[in-house]
C-alpha cells in the first residue's frame, strides 16, 4: 500500500470528542467521590468542635444550635445514602439560615451539580471554596463543575490551585488533564493524566486519556507505550480506535487497519464502521471500503456521512453507475448542498456519453443556484448528452453562459461552450472558446483534443498536429487533477462528524 495520506483533520479537535465521552461519565464520578471525602472532612472538623473549650468563640463555619447541627449531620448522612433529594430541602433551609457554613454550602453544591442543575450549583460551589479557600476538594468540585460548563480557563486554575494544596489526588489530576485537553494544552495534559496514573494505577480511562493526550502532542511512539498498559484495550473499541490512529500517524498502514476492524467488531457503531471505511479510502482501497459501507449504511440508513462515504468509495473505485443515485438522494433529501451537486455532477460527468435518469437533478440545483458556477457546467454538460440535444441546446449555452458570468476562470465552463459548438458545426467559435480553456489551464487534454479537431475543420494542419500531441503529452497528467479532487473529497469526509 502507498504512504499515509495526510488529512485535514484536527488532531486536537478529535482528541476533544473523544475526552468529551469522558466527561458525560467519569465527571459525573469525580463528583460523587469528591462530595464523600468532603463529608468526612465535616465529621473531623464536628469532632473537633465538639472536644473544644465552652468558652471558645464559634466560627462562622460552625453553627451553633445544637439542633440544627444535627439536622446537618442528618441531612449529610441521607445525602451520603443516595437520598439527595430528601436532603435537599433541609440544605437548602441551613444554608439560607447560615450562609457561612462550608459543609452545607458545599454540599447543597453537590446535590444541584449531580442533577445537571449547575446555574444553581456554581454560585454555592464559589462560595464554599471562599468560605474555606484551604479545600483542596472544594477547588476540585468547582472545577469540576467549571469544566462541565465549559469553563476551561477558570476550570484550570481552579483545579491547579487545589493540586498546590493536595499535589497526589489523581482524580483531581485528571480532571485538569481534561481541562488542558479542551484548553488545547495537550503536553501539560499528558502530564496530568501521567501523575493521576501514578495515583490510581490500571485506570482505563486515565490511561486512556493519557495516552490520548500523547497522540494530540505528537508523541505517537509514547502514545502506543502508555495504551499498551491500557487493561483491556483488547476489548475497548475506544482503545482500538485510538491504536488505530497512532499505527496510521506512524505510517503502519496495515496494524492501523486491524485495529479499526477490531473496534468495529467490539463494537458496530457508526462512529466506527464510518472510521473503517475511511482508512480504506485513505490508502484508494476502495472494494475494502465499499464493503463497509454496504454494511454500514444497512445498520444505519440515516446517517448522511455513511451514505456519502459509500458515494465517494464507488466514485474511487470508479463504478460511477453505482454512485450517481447516491449522490442524487443525498441532494434529494438537501436540495442546497453545494457538495452533493458537485460529486453527483462529477460522477456523471465521468460516464463520458452515457446517460443517467439520476443526472437530471443537477439542472434543478443549477437553475436554483446561478451563482454555483460548476453546478451550471456540470448541467450544461448533462444536457449535451441527450438525444434531443439541439432541442435543449439554448438552455445549455444559457447555463454555460451563467457559468462564466459567475466564475470566468473555470476552463471547463469554455470547453462545454466548445462541445456545444462543434456539435453545431461552429468550429471557429469553438475553437476560439478552447483556447481560452487552455490559456487557463495549459495541460488539458481534452481541450488540447477538441482544439486539435476544430483546427483540422479549419484547415490548420500543422497547429491541429501540435494540439493532438498535446492532448496525448496532458492525458495522464488530468488523471492526476481527477485523482487530487478524488484526495481533497476523502480528506473532507475524514473531517466530517
Amino acid at each position: 500500500m502507498g504512504p499515509s495520506a495526510e488529512t485535514a483533520v484536527d488532531s486536537f479537535q478529535r482528541g476533544l470528542l473523544r475526552v468529551s465521552g469522558f466527561l458525560r461519565t467519569s465527571c459525573r464520578k469525580q463528583l460523587l467521590i469528591l462530595a464523600i471525602a468532603v463529608r468526612l472532612l465535616f465529621f473531623q472538623a464536628s469532632l473537633y468542635a465538639q472536644n473544644s473549650t465552652a468558652n471558645t468563640k464559634p466560627s462562622a463555619d460552625q453553627i451553633p444550635n445544637h439542633a440544627d447541627q444535627i439536622a446537618l449531620e442528618r441531612a449529610l448522612a441521607v445525602y451520603d445514602q443516595g437520598r439527595a433529594q430528601q436532603a435537599e430541602p433541609a440544605l437548602r433551609d441551613l444554608v439560607h439560615r447560615y450562609p457561612g457554613n462550608f459543609a452545607a454550602t458545599e454540599t447543597l453544591g453537590l446535590i444541584y451539580a449531580e442533577s445537571g442543575n449547575f446555574t444553581s450549583a456554581l454560585p454555592l460551589l464559589e462560595k464554599a471554596c471562599r468560605l474555606r479557600p484551604s479545600s483542596p476538594l472544594g477547588l476540585a468540585n468547582l472545577g469540576a463543575i467549571l469544566l462541565k460548563t465549559n469553563r476551561i480557563p477558570e476550570a484550570v486554575k481552579a483545579l491547579q490551585r487545589s493540586l498546590s494544596l493536595d499535589p497526589k489526588n489523581p482524580e483531581t489530576q485528571s480532571s485538569l488533564g481534561q481541562a488542558l485537553m479542551q484548553a488545547g494544552n495537550a503536553a501539560q495534559a499528558a502530564a496530568a493524566f501521567s501523575a493521576a496514573a501514578a495515583g490510581k494505577p490500571g485506570d482505563a480511562n486515565i490511561t486512556y486519556n493519557w495516552a490520548l493526550a500523547l497522540f494530540n502532542a505528537g508523541k505517537f511512539k509514547e502514545a502506543g507505550e502508555v495504551l499498551d498498559r491500557h487493561p483491556a484495550k483488547e476489548s475497548s473499541a475506544e482503545a482500538q480506535s485510538l491504536l488505530a490512529d497512532i499505527e496510521e500517524k506512524q505510517g503502519h498502514y496495515e496494524a492501523a487497519v486491524e485495529h479499526f476492524k477490531a473496534a468495529a467488531e467490539i463494537d458496530p457503531s457508526e462512529t466506527n464502521l464510518y472510521a473503517l471505511g475511511i482508512e480504506f479510502m485513505r490508502h484508494w482501497t476502495f472494494p475494502a471500503a465499499i464493503k463497509v459501507y454496504e454494511f454500514a449504511t444497512s445498520k444505519y440508513p440515516s446517517s448522511t456521512r455513511l451514505q456519502l462515504g459509500l458515494g465517494v468509495a464507488e466514485y474511487g473505485n470508479n463504478d460511477y453507475a453505482r454512485a450517481i443515485p447516491v449522490f442524487a438522494d443525498l441532494l434529494s433529501a438537501a436540495p442546497d448542498n453545494a457538495l452533493y451537486a458537485d460529486l453527483l455532477g462529477r460522477s456523471c460527468m465521468a460516464l463520458s456519453e452515457q446517460q443517467n435518469q439520476a443526472c437530471e437533478s443537477l439542472l434543478t440545483f443549477a437553475l436554483s443556484h446561478p451563482k454555483n458556477a460548476a453546478a451550471g457546467i456540470f448541467a450544461a454538460a448533462n444536457i449535451l448528452r441527450r438525444p434531443q440535444v439541439q432541442e435543449d441546446a439554448g438552455l445549455a449555452r444559457r447555463l454555460l453562459e451563467q457559468a462564466i458570468a459567475a466564475n470566468p476562470n473555470i476552463p471547463e465552463a469554455y470547453f462545454q461552450m466548445a462541445v456545444l459548438d462543434q456539435q453545431q458545426i461552429q468550429w471557429q467559435e469553438s475553437a476560439t472558446v478552447l483556447e481560452k480553456a487552455i490559456a487557463l489551464r495549459t495541460e488539458y487534454a481534452q481541450a488540447h483534443y477538441r482544439l486539435a479537431r476544430a483546427y483540422r475543420h479549419l484547415g490548420r494542419k500543422e497547429e491541429a498536429q501540435r494540439e493532438a500531441e498535446l492532448s496525448q503529452k496532458y492525458s495522464e497528467q488530468e488523471k492526476n487533477v481527477l485523482n487530487a479532487r478524488l484526495k481533497e473529497v476523502t480528506t473532507f469526509l475524514v473531517t466530517l462528524k
